[in-house]
């Protein structure tokens, strides 16, 4: 592994069907024990049920208010700084419960690979 800076282009963020804009700060073959991306969640928001295969993910969230559903814990109420690790294989769903956006990063050990995604 070398030195690298990778800058977002804030053009590149995309749809997802799960119901969430995704900007990929970091996921490449490159680097593959991590990954980092930038969730956005529209306000009135949810995303869809889903786990994902051989991956641990952690949301920071940055900015807004949320619900949490993660594997059998009850709903927890997130805002900016609350972390939220979700174990390999473990159910998950996140809310808007705020105005605005719902904005988290999405930090994936080792990184998100799409094939791993799967909609409960």
């Amino acid at each position: 592994m070398k030195p690298q800076i990778f800058k977002p282009i804030e053009s590149d963020e995309f749809f997802i069907e799960e119901g969430v804009f995704i900007l990929e700060n970091l996921n490449s073959p490159d680097d593959p024990a991590a990954s980092i991306a930038r969730a956005r969640l529209p306000e009135g928001s949810q995303s869809r049920w889903h786990f994902l295969v051989g991956t641990v993910e952690r949301y920071l969230i940055a900015s807004g208010q949320g619900r949490v559903e993660v594997g059998d814990l009850p709903p927890t109420d997130v805002g900016p700084g609350d972390v939220v690790v979700i174990p390999a294989g473990v159910r998950q769903r996140i809310e808007n419960t705020g105005k605005g956006d719902l904005v988290f990063f999405c930090v994936c050990t080792p990184r998100f690979q799409g094939e791993n995604y799967q909609e409960i």
